[in-house]
């Protein structure tokens, strides 16, 4: 307990509070812009960045990792808020964090190991095209001193580590953001700020109890909005914890990560913030900043609140064009441009099926459909190659010609049943026929019902049908559901019901 005390929260204390500034400082436009979004004021948002970044940091199953207020989440609640209002949206977010807690305990996080490496890709190429498309609106319709200042933004965010000693020392996009808020204060540049973005909240956050009848009709209002938004968060969350899993090069624990996000959701309905879950911008910030541990992510949401509330005046003059060059520096490093060359080098169905979640979530912005429609896709092609990789192979005995030996050699499911029935010749006059089934293995209804078809087809031709080397496995499933052997169902079978 101590030793994991030490290495999540005291193991990098300086990379951790430096890099909680940096996140914190992109957290906020970001959070306005959500609220914004779903149609709250922006104080919602806010409080829920905070909310869920302190929440998480004690909670969360991976250290590193940021979770706040985000617009997967946001996109969610524009029709709750719209026709029933905030007080709702209070109860829907409350409710979310149950329902995650419970996805945790069912141990839903562990079926993360079901998403292939080539939706991952594509979630993560996706989210980099998103983020870099947010960020155009800041670059159109635009004086030249916004291009300038971007320019420049990502000029210092990529050179400043090259400085010795110093450049190790301090985050290069926190010198960006400084920099360029001070040139804009000195100069007197009239670009837009993150004042102009909505009204920063003057107070702290406050116990809400949601005003909400508590009563069946709230609930099936609710619970709808509730199971989508816990869907959502949790499949960005595990998404997020798989990359910076790979990133960090050490584990995280998912089902921990369901709960956390669950009780971190709770928190905020009560403190009158939204929904939210882990963010991959701004975790890929946290981690290019020399965040590592938990410290990061507690500190990212303590510096929010005093930013927000004892800064204000301060953080209204930040340029967001700074936030901009960070933002596009996060997009450049979030893409895999790796997967670009390994197009030639991966097989067809690994690139459709990057290609497909990339496309599916720029579409629709919608990361859990693009992540469905990916892990559905990788499902077909691994069944449709297994499936291929079945063979039956027969040999007529040389000591009797009327006898003849199958041998069935992979895996036979829904998949490889009719591939299965086709490779035996039914017509061919034989006594007996012996099918070795030591190196196949049968998985479901459907290989049994193929089994079955086989052995009742032979028997009706006058042959001796014998099954060897069954499995363990095989013969457990084959003695549950095979019917070759009773007789008054073998007639249904061969008539199709």
């Amino acid at each position: 307990m101590l030793k994991n005390f030490k290495t999540d929260w005291m193991s990098n204390i300086r990379g951790d509070l430096l890099a909680g500034i940096v996140v914190a400082l992109a957290l906020i436009p970001e959070a306005i812009a959500f609220s914004i979004i779903a149609g709250v004021d922006p104080k919602v948002g806010l409080y829920a960045s905070f909310s869920i970044s302190v929440v998480i940091a004690f909670t969360g199953g991976r250290s590193g990792m940021i979770s706040a207020a985000t617009g997967a989440m946001a996109l969610l609640l524009i029709t709750l808020v719209k026709e029933h209002g905030l007080e709702y949206l209070l109860a829907a977010t409350v409710l979310t964090g149950l329902l995650q807690i419970l996805a945790g305990y069912l141990k839903l996080g562990s079926l993360m190991r079901f998403v292939s490496r080539s939706v991952v890709t594509g979630f993560v190429n996706a989210l980099a095209i998103l983020i870099f498309m947010a960020q155009l609106p800041e670059l159109t319709n635009v004086t030249w001193h916004v291009y300038a200042m971007t320019a420049a933004g990502l000029g210092i965010i990529y050179l400043f580590p090259y400085l010795p000693v110093i450049g190790k020392i301090i985050p290069s996009p926190l010198i960006c953001i400084v920099t360029l808020t001070a040139i804009t204060i000195w100069f007197n540049i009239d670009v837009r700020t993150v004042g102009d973005m909505g009204n920063l909240p003057d107070t702290l956050p406050i116990f809400l109890w949601p005003d909400v009848p508590l009563n069946l009709e709230t609930l099936l209002i609710v619970l709808p909005y509730s199971m989508g938004l816990a869907v959502v968060g949790l499949l960005e969350s595990m998404m997020t914890a798989t990359i910076v899993d790979d990133l960090t090069d050490t584990k995280s624990d998912k089902n921990r990560e369901c709960k956390g996000q669950g009780v971190a959701n709770i928190f905020t309905g009560f403190l009158g913030g939204m929904a939210g879950c882990a963010m991959i911008g701004q975790s890929m910030i946290n981690i290019k900043s020399g965040g590592r541990g938990r410290l990061s992510t507690l500190a990212a949401g303590v510096y929010l609140l005093i930013m927000v509330v004892f800064l204000g005046p301060w953080l209204k003059q930040i340029p967001m064009a700074a936030l901009v060059a960070v933002m596009i520096m996060v997009a450049i490093g979030t893409f895999s441009w790796r997967s670009i060359t390994d197009l030639k080098k991966h097989p067809l169905s690994t690139n459709i099926v990057m290609l497909a979640t990339v496309a599916i979530v720029v579409v629709t912005h919608n990361l859990a459909i693009g992540v469905f429609i990916g892990v559905l896709l990788a499902s077909l092609f691994f069944a449709n190659k297994i499936s291929r990789m079945m063979v039956v192979r027969d040999d007529v005995s040389e000591s009797e010609s009327d006898s003849r030996e199958y041998r069935v050699i992979g895996q036979v499911f829904f998949a490889s049943s009719d591939k299965f029935i086709e490779s035996f010749d039914f017509k061919e006059v034989l006594e007996t026929v012996t099918i070795d089934l030591s190196a196949a293995h049968f998985w479901d209804v459907s290989a049994v019902t193929a089994l079955d078809k086989v052995v009742i087809k032979f028997r009706r031709e006058g042959a001796q049908v014998n099954l060897v080397g069954m499995n363990q496995a095989t013969s457990t499933i084959v003695d549950k559901f095979g019917v070759h052997d009773k007789p008054e169902e073998v007639e249904k079978l061969l008539a199709g019901h």
